[in-house]
């Protein structure tokens, strides 16, 4: 008794003095985060808002999870195992065609920031050289798609079965190519390229939005279930308040962002990922007026080039694809 009225009485000062108190462990909802991949600066606001506190004064206890045995992050979220999750717009859109409910809840970056790098010296400065080389590839249709699309915007279209794809799984990118082993691979300018440049081993890497021959798409967003939205939409928008501030600290203090997350990941290389966090910054939000804002015309426009290209058997209704209705 004696100690829930001290408990109480702080949160009352707090309260007075214009600061939130977070709420007591105990009495936290337990929130499960899969992530996509094992931790990088793509996912640095969900560790800053954990390390901060944002997540505790909303009353959340957030777990963030590395990838889950018995589905994918996006049936995992589906299925209610995860509660949100890390995904991509091109994987939402499959899912939808599959009936999978799930839904996009913030845009992490604001652009594709993805693109088809090589070793400068391999000679590879734009599409139409793709035809005779090597790609690494990592096992989604979306591959042989984007790569002969972009190849017959350079007028080159006719030579795509010039390109040999070579299953690379996991293997790191600059073995991979050091060895030999492929030509080119698709990687994220802001990690694998600050990754290059912090080696000193010079790329050429063509950039997806560059080459403006394929609609820009979200790469990666947060997601979660139709049932959260319709059964727990406060919880839904508690998770944002606290993920965008994570975000919006990780754009106006990326030093101190960075040192959260290799806090959180001590095996990420320091250099690394103060270099990457401080490209994020001015990516994650770009021009949108508030992080993590979804548009129309994006998810239209990109799953109407996948229902042209085959690569999903009827078109999406975008407007259900995602929401910007629980964004602060």
């Amino acid at each position: 008794m004696k100690r829930t009225v001290i408990v109480m009485l702080a949160a009352f000062i707090l309260a007075a003095c214009g600061g939130a108190a977070p709420a007591p462990a105990q009495q936290r909802t337990p929130v499960r985060v899969g992530l996509d991949w094992t931790p990088n600066t793509n996912h640095t606001g969900l560790y800053v808002a954990r390390d901060q506190g944002y997540y505790q004064e909303q009353g959340l206890e957030v777990e963030i999870l590395g990838a889950q045995e018995g589905g994918t992050v996006e049936q995992l979220v589906a299925a209610g195992k995860l509660d949100f999750g890390i995904s991509f717009q091109e994987a939402v859109t499959y899912a939808r065609v599959e009936g999978v409910p799930i839904v996009s809840i913030a845009a992490i970056i604001q652009h594709n920031t993805s693109g088809f790098a090589s070793r400068a010296d391999e000679g590879i400065t734009r599409p139409r050289d793709f035809a005779g080389k090597k790609y690494g590839a990592f096992g989604s249709p979306i591959e042989p798609a984007t790569i002969k699309g972009l190849m017959e915007c350079d007028g080159a279209g006719d030579r795509f079965d010039q390109v040999e794809f070579v299953d690379i799984g996991s293997t790191d990118f600059f073995v991979a190519t050091e060895r030999g082993d492929v030509d080119f691979v698709w990687i994220f300018r802001g990690w694998t390229g600050v990754e290059a440049e912090v080696r000193g081993i010079p790329l050429t890497i063509l950039m997806m939005n560059d080459l403006q021959c394929i609609p820009d798409y979200y790469t990666p967003v947060l997601i979660t279930s139709e049932r959260m939205i319709a059964e727990k939409p406060d919880l839904v928008r508690r998770f944002l308040a606290a993920t965008s501030a994570g975000y919006r600290f990780a754009i106006e203090k990326p030093d101190a962002a960075a040192d959260v997350l290799l806090k959180a990941a001590p095996e990420l290389d320091a250099t690394l990922v103060k270099r990457s966090q401080q490209y994020l910054a001015s990516q994650y939000q770009a021009e949108a007026p508030r992080w993590g804002e979804q548009k129309l015309e994006v998810w239209r426009d990109y799953a109407q080039w996948m229902a042209d290209r085959g690569l999903i058997a009827r078109m999406i209704e975008p407007e259900k694809a995602f929401t910007n209705a629980f964004l602060p």
